[in-house]
Formats: structure tokens, C-alpha cells, sequence
């Protein structure tokens, strides 16, 4: 709807959680990324969007270029090519919910308030915790009820109840807006979800209530999502506390050595990540350490992106080691599995290195 319209409906950039550092392989192509942020930043959309169209002749299928040109034609006011590059998104990634998000923002400035609804509730049904989705969901269903009872007051002027209510949704979703303001861009955490996660991944944090055209930008996670202005890293989901046998300090230190490995392998942070592996570790099938590196490189390079997560893990130590159990939920743009795994770590110095790893 258009910022006349009383109703806020929030669009998300969660999908930008990939990050340039995605690319870490590919230094000239990842340069382009902050560049067409910083000039839709800047405002300057047609130059940001020969940008993208550049970006994306040499990877037509990369989901987080593809997002970024959806959001500039958007800002250009050109909401059938931003629809359509939304809805390809949603076919291509069915698991990503900011593609879902936006398509409902640019139904609604239609006043296609059916098909928002649609959208968000795939939006929700893809990533559960998206409260941008919910909140959206809110203000869609307002809408809905507000032209109910227009309808109703049309065929029956006189009707007091009708009109008390009409009064209670429009006092409900008012916001108002000055005239000539701008879309505001808010930074967060999150997904990312991506595309989002996380994006969503990433479950996004609590966003401020703002105007149709508001923009909230989610790091993904994650989704998810999934997507920023600021152009943040990528982050790796939020992760599931130790059970209880995990309380004492030597397995908290263990548990965040965990969801720092798995942090490193979500943003495709080759060699964070591989530094958590120990000198003595155990490579498979007694592999060299210099071919095991290698290869793990080339796999993590691979992928457009990347998502790890783990449900609640177990930990137990003794002594110097400790051996912690888990369900592992890899998801990547060409692949994805779940695995139960098992991590031995060994104490060295300060830090809680893996020593030993088992996926099943």
C-alpha cells in the first residue's frame, strides 16, 4: 500500500545474511555486493541496479543478487518486476521466508490483501519464528476486517456496532506518516535465514513498528534470512543451549567452542573454521592433514551459502576431554542433510579444540 496507506506492513533484508564474506572465494565478484548496497544506501537505483544486473550475468541463480535487484525495483516503483523476481525466489528457495515477506508487502501496496495473507502464511509455514511475518500477518488480517466493515456500513449505514469497530481497526493499524518521508532502514541481528534464512536464517530480532515502506534489515540468519544496508556479516543461527549435565563452567566453554565452529562454517569462514580443529586431529580414513584441509576448503568454497544448526546437544567431559553428541542440520544452495554427529573435543590451553569427529 502506499504511504498514504495507515496500515504498516514491513519488508525484511534478511536474505542479505549471506554477506559478501560468501564469497570470499571470488574477491572480484564479492566486491560487488557492498557496492550495490552502498548505492541503494545512497538511493541510487538505476546505478545499483545495472550493478546487480551485472552480478548476476555471471551467476543467474545466485539467490542473494536476485534479492538485492528485487529491493531495487521495488525503491524504482516498479512492483510487477519486483513481484516477479520474488516470486521466482519463492520457487526456487521454498525454504526462505523473506521472499514470501516482500511479496506480501507489494500485494498489500496493491491493496491485493488475499494474496498477502497467502504469503505470509508460507512465510510463516517456512520459518515458524519470523515475527515480521506474524506482525505483517496482524496488519493484513486489519485490513481484511476493515473492508468488512465498510461493506457492512454500506449496506447498513445505521449500524452502530459496525461503525464502533471500523473505528477500533483504523485506531489499531494507524501510523502516521510525514508527508515526503522516507523509507527507514533499521539494522538488526538475526537467520539468515537468510535466503534468509535466514534466514532467515536467523531468527531476526525485535524490529521497531515503522510505515509500509520501512525496510528492516536481518544479518542470518537465517533466513532466512537471507539480508543489509550496513551490508553485515553473515552470522550463523541461534543455537540450542547444553542440557543440564552441561552447566559447570568447563562445558559452557565447550558449548560456545561448538556454536563457534559451527558459526565459522555457516559464514564459509574457511579458516576459522578449520581453527578449531586440533593439531592431533583425526582425519578420516587417515587422510594428510594438508589433503584433509584442502578438500574441506574446496566443499566449504562450493556452495553460494551455507546454514549449519544443531538441536540440544549433550556434553560430557572427563578430564581433558569432552564429548558432546548432537543432531547436526546442514543446509547449503546445493545441498542439504541431517546427521546425528559426535565431537571429542581436547583442552588446549584456553581453548576447546576438536580432536576427534563421527557423523552418522
Amino acid at each position: 500500500m502506499a504511504t498514504s496507506d495507515r496500515s504498516p506492513l514491513r519488508r525484511t533484508l534478511q536474505a542479505l545474511c549471506l554477506g559478501a564474506a560468501l564469497y570470499a572465494a571470488t574477491p572480484a565478484i564479492a566486491d560487488n555486493l557492498p557496492d550495490i548496497q552502498r548505492l541503494m544506501k545512497q538511493a541510487q537505483y538505476p546505478q545499483a541496479l545495472e550493478k546487480v544486473d551485472s552480478y548476476l550475468s555471471s551467476r543467474p541463480k545466485d539467490a542473494q543478487g536476485r534479492f538485492l535487484k528485487g529491493l531495487i525495483l521495488t525503491e524504482m516503483s516498479r512492483p510487477g518486476d519486483a513481484i516477479a523476481i520474488f516470486t521466482k525466489l519463492t520457487e526456487d528457495y521454498p525454504e526462505l521466508p523473506e521472499p514470501y515477506n516482500n511479496l506480501a508487502v507489494l500485494y498489500a501496496q496493491q491493496k491485493q490483501y488475499d494474496r498477502a495473507r497467502t504469503a505470509l502464511e508460507m512465510a510463516i509455514r517456512t520459518h515458524p519464528a519470523y515475527a515480521i511475518a506474524y506482525e505483517n500477518l496482524g496488519d493484513v488480517y486489519a485490513k481484511l476486517a476493515s473492508q468488512a466493515y465498510d461493506k457492512a456500513l454500506q449496506l447498513d449505514s445505521a449500524n452502530a456496532a459496525a461503525q464502533n469497530k471500523l473505528a477500533l481497526i483504523r485506531d489499531l493499524v494507524s501510523t502516521p506518516v510525514k508527508p515526503g518521508s522516507r523509507p527507514t532502514t533499521v539494522a538488526t541481528s538475526t537467520l539468515p535465514i537468510t535466503p534468509t534464512p535466514p534466514a532467515a536464517p536467523t531468527p531476526p530480532a525485535a524490529q521497531p513498528k515503522g510505515p509500509v515502506a520501512t525496510v528492516v534489515t536481518a544479518t542470518p540468519g537465517a533466513a532466512a534470512t537471507p539480508p543489509a544496508a550496513a551490508a553485515p556479516a553473515a552470522t550463523a543461527p541461534a543455537q540450542p543451549a547444553p542440557r543440564a549435565e552441561a552447566a559447570d563452567p568447563a562445558a559452557q566453554e565447550v558449548s560456545k567452542a561448538l556454536a563457534a565452529w559451527a558459526a565459522a562454517w555457516s559464514r564459509k569462514d574457511v579458516k576459522a573454521y578449520l581453527s578449531h580443529y586440533a593439531p592431533g586431529f583425526k582425519t578420516p580414513k587417515g587422510m594428510n592433514r594438508k589433503a584433509w584441509e584442502a578438500e574441506r576448503q574446496e566443499r566449504i568454497s562450493r556452495p553460494s551459502w551455507i546454514k549449519v544448526s544443531y538441536d540440544e546437544p549433550s556434553i560430557s567431559i572427563e578430564g581433558n576431554q569432552a564429548t558432546v553428541r548432537f543432531r547436526q542440520n546442514y543446509k547449503a544452495s546445493n545441498f542439504k542433510s541431517s546427521s546425528s554427529k559426535t565431537l571429542v573435543f581436547t583442552k588446549s590451553g584456553n581453548s576447546w579444540l576438536i580432536l576427534d569427529e563421527d557423523s552418522r
